[in-house]
């Protein structure tokens, strides 16, 4: 048994001597390999600006003997990988000479003028250029893992690389720096130390061969830039549909105006034609992409643009962004005047948002922009847009991007936000906005401010968000005083229970985080008698080295509640398993509940761990838990990988009251709503209703022992207030979602692509009557935030009566 309290740790003898045990750090992987290595991996090949035509892994021998692979295999599995994500095999034949390197070829892109070398193997994988996990592995038999403990007791396992930002790893992290022109490259010395990011390192991909043999370097000598017009226009290119008619052709002699520029990133310059064909749906701006090299080009430049047509997904499950790479142009003259920009506003953005495919590919649908939202901007990819006068609905980010709206009276919520109301009920009017002007970067503003006057841009399609203006002439902001809401103080009889994700904290995190947090408790909570705390991690956060506890990280956080004027509070939580509950690795994500014992008891009972099931059990006394703290069912399968609720048992005014603290499985590998397969998959909602019906099943067994239990179940469902989800926890009229009580233009917690929209909620059983609740905004809508999410709070009467 393994329960934690505020300053101390029970631990009965055999888990102190397991503990000593396995005190050591975990490892992440296989042990390092002395012969046979994964030196190289390339998943850029064929994109847009890259100079390779297809993808690579490259092995190497750091042995003194042959490495036979005959039997092995090559394996990829994407860098997040959903529920349905498959580990992908390349069979390998042959042997590795000492020192020596073999090339496994992978699928060839559009893109790129320079073949591999004979390669020694060849598969189809269509790699990320950006993220994934490559695996060396004995056997042809794909493997099954998906984090990174998992595949580190697979012993088929001989060598694994993670890039990116991929989940499955070896060691402190994946290798950074991995995109369409650069590969990850293991040192000279071949040295395996079992830390992708120590071992690995990004560069310009370099594919040798068994036989010593390259690719033979960079690109063919450049031609020089077309002098005459050729017979293909801008809008010849884009075409009718998403796609354009000329993808993976070459093209000569493109007219247009430069409308914009991009000098860092993915580099490139925007142009229109002046002399549009009339026809709505056939695009009249492009974007000309130059990958590595900054374009030479200024805005209001004519030119002339020869290269090959590609459509560039930049993202799983995206739309694609037509484009023209590896160009050639030729400036003919400067300082003319630009195509007029096309105003964005309720009058010109259609009411509904993009045609059916019944789940397919709407790539090859006409374009309607007269009827949808996502056909009008598709038909502007690439051209010159503008709007005036619109309110922010997402606040200014990290990236310097913000949200707004340029529909005023679409489902605007109470603050300034826009409702994302249903499925069904799409917002048409938002937009990214980021400036193209690195001296003059989107300034900060909150939800509900508004950007006053012209704004001008190119509009673009990005994987975050989908369409977006490079704005050329940015409003300002006009602050309209958006204020963080205080909760009113529970009264002596009401029992104030609260939820609050506070985004991964550990004990590693600067003071001001804790601070910030501390006072959202203290003050704008008002210090509610029980919080149910989500995304608290080990005391080490991400370092991966078997550490559990959490106690230092909720010593700090209750050290600064105290500062901030609130409560001493105490804690009980119930470690998860190293690496077993989701969430960043090494960081051990768990539930924990934070009680004031000046007003509220907890009702401590031996048994519960990380494995074993809190049950029901039916006394003379009333019901009572197995196990308090306890944890719902955590061998089931609806748990793997994921958080696992906890349980806890308290005792208000003599009363005892039950609290299910949950952190459902993330929206993650879920296809956008702006992507190309519509209506969207939501992969991700299968485990979060498998996990709803398992607190379903819970809190029936609950109320079955007891029909007038008190139990209160709240926290990150990461799911609507409509959504399947909802239906499976809220089954049998056991719990009532207190966000249906608001008004609906206050049903929201969190905000996404300037979408207010609901994943926190508190429910209630039958038995709490009247409950008085309030989601207290402090974060989501502003740019300056602790989190990423609002807390909530519910204050009860603990009395018996029934809701109907």
């Amino acid at each position: 048994m393994q329960i934690h309290r505020s300053g101390s740790v029970l631990l009965t003898g055999a888990v102190a001597v397991a503990l000593a045990v396995t005190g050591l750090p975990a490892a992440a992987q296989a042990a390092p390999s002395a012969t046979a290595v994964i030196s190289e991996v390339y998943g850029g090949g064929g994109n847009s600006g890259a100079t390779l035509t297809r993808d690579f892994v490259e092995l190497a021998n750091a042995g003194s003997a042959p490495f036979e692979v005959g039997g092995l295999s090559v394996q990829y599995l994407p860098g997040s990988p959903s529920a349905g994500s498959q580990w992908q095999v390349s069979e390998l034949s042959g042997s590795i000479a000492p020192g020596g390197r073999y090339l496994v070829a992978q699928a060839a892109g559009t893109g790129g003028t320079v073949a591999l070398p004979t390669a020694d193997a060849t598969g189809t994988v269509a790699m990320a250029a950006g993220s994934g996990t490559v695996a060396l592995v004995s056997g042809t038999a794909p493997l099954t893992c998906k984090s990174a403990a998992d595949c580190a007791a697979d012993t088929r396992i001989v060598d694994l690389v993670g890039y990116g930002s991929a989940v499955v790893r070896e060691g402190s992290g994946p290798v950074p720096g991995a995109s369409a022109t650069a590969s990850v490259a293991r040192a000279a010395s071949l040295a395996d130390t079992d830390d992708n990011a120590a071992d690995l390192a990004a560069g310009a991909p370099t594919p040798v061969n068994a036989k010593g043999e390259t690719s033979g370097g960079g690109q063919e000598p450049e031609e020089p830039g077309p002098t005459e017009p050729g017979d293909v226009r801008i809008h010849d290119i884009q075409g009718t549909t998403r796609v354009s008619p000329l993808d993976g052709t070459s093209v000569t002699g493109v007219p247009g105006v430069v409308t914009g520029v991009r000098a860092s990133g993915s580099r490139g310059f925007w142009i229109q034609d002046t002399a549009p064909d009339g026809d709505p749906r056939t695009g009249e701006g492009l974007f000309v992409y130059t990958g590595s090299t900054a374009p030479a080009v200024k805005v209001g430049d004519a030119v002339l643009v020869s290269g090959k047509v590609a459509e560039y997904y930049p993202g799983t499950g995206t739309q694609s962004l037509t484009q023209i790479t590896a160009p050639r142009f030729t400036v003919l003259s400067s300082g003319n005047a630009l195509p007029a920009p096309v105003v964005l506003d309720a009058r010109s953005v259609p009411g509904r948002y993009v045609p059916s495919a019944d789940g397919g590919a709407i790539d090859a649908l006409p374009l309607d922009p007269s009827r949808y939202a996502l056909d009008l901007y598709e038909a502007l990819e690439g051209s010159r847009v503008e709007f005036a006068d619109t309110r922010v609905t997402g606040a200014t980010t990290a990236y310097d991007e913000i949200w707004v709206t340029v529909k005023p009276r679409e489902n605007p919520t109470r603050r300034g936000g826009t409702l994302y109301a249903s499925y069904e009920d799409q917002n048409t009017g938002r937009l990214k906005v980021m400036s193209l002007d690195p001296a003059r970067p989107v300034p900060t503003a909150n939800v509900g401010d508004v950007l006053k006057g012209r704004t001008t841009g190119v509009l673009d399609y990005a994987s975050y968000g989908g369409y977006n203006v490079q704005a050329t002439e940015l409003g300002t902001v006009v602050d309209k005083k958006l204020r963080r809401e205080v909760t009113r103080k529970q009264k002596k009889d009401e029992l104030a229970v609260a939820t609050y994700n506070v985004e991964n904290l550990d004990a590693r995190d600067d003071q001001a985080k804790f601070d910030t947090l501390a006072e959202g408790v203290a003050v704008n909570l008002s210090s509610p008698d029980i919080v149910s705390l989500e995304e608290i991690q080990d005391d080490n956060g991400a370092v991966n080295d078997g550490t559990t506890g959490s106690e230092a990280t909720l010593k700090r956080f209750t050290d600064a509640i105290v500062a901030k004027g609130g409560p001493r509070y105490a804690w009980r939580y119930i470690a998860p398993e190293n690496n077993k509950d989701g969430g960043e690795p090494g960081g051990n994500i768990r539930n924990v509940f934070l009680f004031n014992p000046q007003r509220v008891s907890f009702t401590d009972r031996a048994g519960g761990d990380a494995t074993t099931p809190v049950r029901a059990v039916d006394t003379w006394k009333g019901v009572e838990l197995s196990a308090s703290p306890g944890r719902i069912n955590p061998a089931s399968t609806a748990w793997a990988d994921s958080r696992k609720p906890l349980v806890g048992e308290f005792a208000f005014r003599g009363k005892p009251v039950f609290v299910i603290g949950n952190h459902f499985a993330s929206k993650g590998g879920d296809q956008p709503l702006h992507g190309r397969y519509q209506e969207p998959t939501r992969s991700s909602e299968t485990k979060r209703i498998q996990q709803a019906a398992e607190v379903n099943t819970f809190v029936t067994a609950l109320l079955k022992a007891d029909r007038s239990a008190k139990v209160v179940a709240l926290g990150d469902f990461n799911d609507f207030e409509f959504s399947p989800t909802m239906k499976a926890l809220t089954k049998g009229r056991a719990l009532k979602p207190l966000i249906a009580t608001l008004p609906p233009s206050e049903r929201y917690s969190y905000v996404f692509d300037g979408n207010s929209q609901t994943l926190d909620h508190i429910l209630t059983s039958p038995g709490i009557r009247r409950p008085d609740y309030d989601v207290v905004h402090i974060n989501a809508e502003f740019a300056d935030q602790a989190s990423d999410h609002d807390p909530q709070v519910a204050r009860v009467k603990v009395g018996g009566g029934f809701w109907h």
